[in-house]
């Protein structure tokens, strides 16, 4: 099995790429707000309850798929590097995969800022992220965590073998879909 972490700040394309990358292999995709958008409606974001459950779900699903016959998952999720809860986190995930031999992709996505406010009221993004829906509120939060969290890693941060960082500020989905697919030999 082939696990992908394909990671980056809010509305860099995570999503979207990642869909490319599932219609081009056999591998699943599983974004990170599949979880949010289940719990959400029951609990507000960030809440003890919301925290429990969606990490609840994604371990469960984690575990489930590192013991499954599929060829490949991709994940998506926002990494706060200064953040250790984010770096444990990672670290937990990659080792439910690494248990069973799977091979780690580290996917990181960069974008300017007004590309990613472009791409955070795109149709596709609005149609699977209802949270995401209030495009005032979403774009506050983007601005925000960019002053509050550092969401890309400093050169040479990320020491994992099969690593690499696109900027894709000018690219589309699938040009990022097919450098992955290409880099990695999927």
């Amino acid at each position: 099995m082939k696990f992908i972490l394909l990671f980056g700040p809010q509305a860099v394309g995570k999503m979207t790429i990642g869909q490319e990358l599932e219609k081009m292999t056999d591998f699943k995709l599983f974004h990170n707000h599949m979880t949010i958008e289940l719990v959400q409606p029951f609990f507000n974001f960030g809440t003890p309850s919301f925290e429990r459950l969606v990490h609840l779900f994604r371990n469960e699903i984690f575990a489930e798929v590192a013991h499954s016959d599929l060829p490949g998952f991709i994940f998506t999720y926002v990494w706060a590097f200064d953040q250790q809860e984010d770096w444990d986190f990672v670290q937990n995930v990659t080792a439910i995969f690494d248990k069973v031999g799977a091979t780690i992709y580290y996917v990181e996505l960069e974008a300017d800022v007004e590309e990613r406010l472009k791409r955070n009221t795109t149709p596709n993004r609005l149609a699977h992220k209802a949270t995401k829906r209030d495009t005032q509120q979403s774009e506050s939060e983007l601005l925000q965590t960019m002053k509050t969290y550092r969401l890309n890693s400093f050169p040479e941060e990320i020491t994992a073998d099969n690593y690499i960082r696109i900027d894709n500020t000018d690219l589309t989905a699938k040009e990022v879909a097919l450098q992955i697919k290409e880099a990695f030999q999927f």
